[in-house]
């Protein structure tokens, strides 16, 4: 295949995902989706190599483009849970032949972190337990961050105070042109009663931070294109590449 193909195909791909994301009614209907389907826990229902991942399969593509494209040194993601997303991101590494994860939560279950352990990608995987926002944490994982190209995933409390301040903590250490991804903005766009057990809900979540950081912080740029392209996405408003 030429190139003068191959970038012919591009340019249409592209033009057909900025026309999709000026559809009002299509991203009406894939909101819709998203809302209908976690009355089900749809994003619950899919593993990556035995474990857990609990996350929407178009935005698990989107990480493998972002790390394929970018070829990090280090993936710090905060929110561990079973594990499926620190070894499906190890195991993206491992098919290229580099990279590490580094994954923090202030509970690693025991179960968890035994099959985590005794898994094969864990010889790219290294977690912390403890807070994302203890100091003592976020000097270690600065300390792992030095000089690499990083990609930083925010995945843990999903409250606006928190999440906020993750991004102030964490955003700062991703590499020029590598993105911080913050997911469950799609908080934001649900029912107010869709979590009546949670701290967090429309105006008191991850999208309501990253707007407030994105107030303070001009080095990031909120990436449309790729949201455009996903439509289903927990993390609209969420793919954010460090411009500066």
């Amino acid at each position: 295949m030429s190139d003068n193909v191959i970038k012919a195909f591009e340019a249409e791909c592209h033009a057909e995902v900025n026309a999709q994301g000026q559809d009002k009614d299509l991203k009406a209907l894939a909101q819709e989706f998203y809302n209908q389907s976690a009355r089900h826990k749809y994003t619950y229902h899919f593993s990556w190599m035995g474990r857990p991942i609990i996350q929407l399969p178009q935005d698990m593509m989107a990480m493998q483009e972002l790390i394929w494209r970018i070829k990090p040194d280090l993936v710090i993601e905060c929110g561990i849970a079973h594990g499926g997303s620190i070894i499906y991101y190890a195991s993206l590494l491992e098919l290229q032949g580099h990279g590490e994860v580094l994954g923090i939560d202030r509970d690693i279950r025991a179960h968890n972190r035994e099959a985590i352990e005794s898994h094969p990608m864990i010889k790219r995987i290294s977690m912390i337990e403890g807070s994302s926002l203890d100091p003592a944490v976020v000097e270690q994982v600065r300390q792992a961050a030095a000089g690499k190209k990083v990609i930083v995933v925010l995945d843990s409390n999903h409250t606006h105070e928190h999440v906020l301040e993750e991004l102030r903590l964490y955003a700062p250490l991703v590499s020029l042109d590598s993105y911080c991804v913050v997911m469950d903005t799609v908080v934001e766009d649900m029912p107010a009663d869709a979590f009546p057990d949670r701290p967090w809900g429309p105006g008191d979540n991850p999208k309501t931070a990253v707007w407030a950081y994105l107030k303070e912080n001009a080095d990031f740029e909120i990436d449309q294109h790729m949201q455009d392209k996903l439509l289903i996405t927990v993390a609209a408003d969420g793919y954010l590449r460090r411009v500066r």
